[in-house]
């Protein structure tokens, strides 16, 4: 299946450029064989054209040489424009016979120079340049040269040669389409072989042998950028029906010339509801605007029948406590809407499966079995005929969309796919994955990578309950792993995501830096307040913590000790309150985003 055979030559993308950076101007000289002409950018203005030469040299003119590997985009603000460009990039495999590279390197090319310097400029300068900082840490962003990495293998399938033949920025799904604010300068320039759609998600490949045949399972993953965040700034869908965490996982099967694929999706639960951070562990929940519930949802579910056709929505929340009320949220606002072709299970995934007993997820499997079977999945033959499509998607969630359903979005991959190796006469018709335990360890590890991948970006670590996925069963090792993420979500959640939401809707068009996020008048703080610091509080509750329960050990034999547990027991109640009120005076938040494009 050669997706993109027909891709008009002229549009081919620049896959090698040599940058010059001069003290006027930047100069992008392709190296690859495909134009004659040089971009040349202006480093006072950031106005861009072609020129057919570089300019004069000297030994006096020393500029600054370097290979790039494309330019990503252009951010446009009133303090300057800056250009990122891929200074270093890693092949990580194919997808459909086409090469697809990972960014490993990012460098912003300030072009600021003609702005005057008062203190309020140098104060936005410095605030800008903090968030371009995060930027280019930005992860999990991939791309190829030749083929839309943006649609999956069955609608790339179904274009016609006509829309194969665009330039691929204009073939690209806009959900997926990571850079698609910051291309929007480079496509007023009509430069279409600078313009390199990105993606952010994950690309994991693996090669097993089955007998005498060979079996390659790729595992893409895409993010939807209309809801685009960190863990606790970005909950619930927006009222336009974007959820938060939306990210497409497809699982691509090759084996005896046959190419299967299979899709799942996942998302926060699409109605508006929100969880601010407060120092706490655990903030509350908090529906807003309930009557809108309904139509919100609607709105999303229509867009996936729209694309995926029919929808099975699993929700792996709790039953009990805050997540109990949201789940009693969905259940109400997706009633209206129940049909043949959109179903809703729900499945306590705590209170089935608890910690470790996550083979009770066939519970699960034998809910929905059925409607898998009748929704199937889309298969080629050698000739690159297809035999069936996929007519429906499962998009399962719990509350953050990572660990949960990492493992319950693995389990319905690995029964699609042993059904697929049946189908195709790789595997018995009993056969199983765990029957050839080199590929059943490599697809534990796919999965796993794959579901680090979708956490780190969103909640700053890998995935809880990783063990599980990993090696089939739940560890001691990887209970205490769980236990560090959590305390480093809880750290980058309150004192660092503020920031890097900032930097994501910044790259996405839509961020402001006059309105500060709370609405209300500043008051005047306290003497506590103005000098308590974040991490302070921290510090104290964790130390508290420790000295608590370092107490609690020796008080079965010291009454003395029981006394000193109790005190430290109170002191952490204590702070915990303290934080509780005052949360909000100390994490780091984001400022007020609003959105600069329909």
């Amino acid at each position: 299946m050669d997706a993109a055979k027909d891709t008009n030559p002229s549009c081919k993308l620049h896959t090698r450029l040599r940058l010059w950076e001069f003290a006027d101007r930047y100069i992008f000289e392709p190296i690859d064989g495909l134009a004659d002409l040089y971009l040349s950018v202006s480093r006072a203005s950031g106005s861009m054209n072609l020129v057919e030469e570089l300019p004069p040299r000297s030994p006096s003119i020393n500029p600054k040489v370097q290979t790039v590997f494309g330019v990503i985009g252009v951010l446009k603000l009133a303090v300057g424009s800056y250009f990122f460009v891929i200074t270093d990039r890693d092949c990580v495999g194919s997808y459909l016979g086409h090469a697809i590279f990972k960014v490993t390197g990012l460098k912003v090319l300030r072009c600021n120079d003609s702005l005057n310097t008062s203190p309020e400029q140098k104060k936005m300068e410095s605030e800008i340049s903090e968030l371009l900082d995060a930027a280019e840490k930005t992860m999990g962003l991939y791309f190829s040269y030749d083929i839309n990495l943006t649609l999956n293998s069955q609608r790339l399938y179904d274009v016609d040669d006509e829309f194969k033949s665009r330039p691929l920025w204009r073939q690209a799904e806009p959900r997926f389409l990571w850079n698609s604010y910051l291309l929007e300068p480079l496509i007023e320039n009509k430069l279409d072989q600078y313009l390199l759609p990105v993606i952010q998600g994950s690309f994991q490949n693996i090669q097993a042998e089955v007998g005498s045949e060979k079996v390659n399972v790729t595992l893409i993953a895409r993010r939807c950028t209309g809801r685009i965040g960190t863990r606790m700034w970005r909950r619930g869908a927006d009222a336009e029906g974007y959820a938060a965490n939306f990210v497409e996982s497809e699982q691509i099967m090759q084996s005896k010339g046959y190419t299967a694929s299979y899709v799942q999706v996942r998302g926060s639960m699409p109605f508006l509801w929100e969880q601010i951070v407060d120092l706490t562990y655990k903030p509350s929940f908090d529906v807003v605007r309930q009557e809108e519930a309904p139509s919100v949802l609607e709105r999303h579910f229509k867009d996936l029948q729209k694309k995926y056709g029919a929808v099975l929505a699993v929700d792996l929340v709790n039953t009990q406590g805050g997540e109990g009320r949201l789940h009693e949220r969905y259940a109400k606002s997706i009633e209206p809407i129940l049909s043949e072709d959109v179903r809703y299970v729900h499945f306590d995934f705590h209170r089935i499966c608890g910690h470790v007993h996550f083979e009770r997820l066939s519970q699960l499997y034998e809910q929905i079995e059925d409607y898998l079977k009748k929704h199937k999945y889309f298969l080629l033959n050698e000739k690159g005929e297809k035999i069936q499509e996929q007519l429906g998607v499962v998009r399962n969630n719990c509350i953050d969309c990572l660990d949960r359903t990492n493992v319950t979005q693995s389990m319905i991959a690995r029964r699609i796919l042993e059904s697929q190796l049946q189908q195709i006469e790789v595997f018995g018709v009993n056969d199983t994955i765990t029957k050839y335990p080199a590929f059943d360890a490599s697809y534990k590890v796919l999965w796993a990578n794959h579901g680090d991948a979708i956490s780190i970006q969103y909640s700053g670590t890998p995935a809880l309950k990783g063990d599980f996925v990993r090696y089939g069963k739940r560890s001691a090792q990887g209970i205490l792993n769980d236990l560090q993420y959590s305390l480093a979500r809880y750290y980058l959640n309150n004192f660092a995501d503020g920031t890097k939401q900032d930097a994501m809707d910044l790259l996405q068009g839509r961020y402001i830096t006059s309105v500060s996020r709370d609405m209300a008048p500043p008051t005047k703080a306290g003497f506590v307040e103005s000098y308590a610091s974040a991490r302070l509080a921290f510090a104290l509750v964790s130390g508290a913590f420790m000295f608590m329960m370092m107490s609690l050990r020796h008080a079965r034999h010291d009454a003395r000790h029981l006394l000193l547990s109790l005190l430290w027991a109170g002191l952490c109640i204590g702070i915990t309150h303290f934080v509780r009120s005052n949360g909000r005076v100390f994490t780091n938040r984001p400022r007020a985003h609003k959105s600069s494009r329909p």
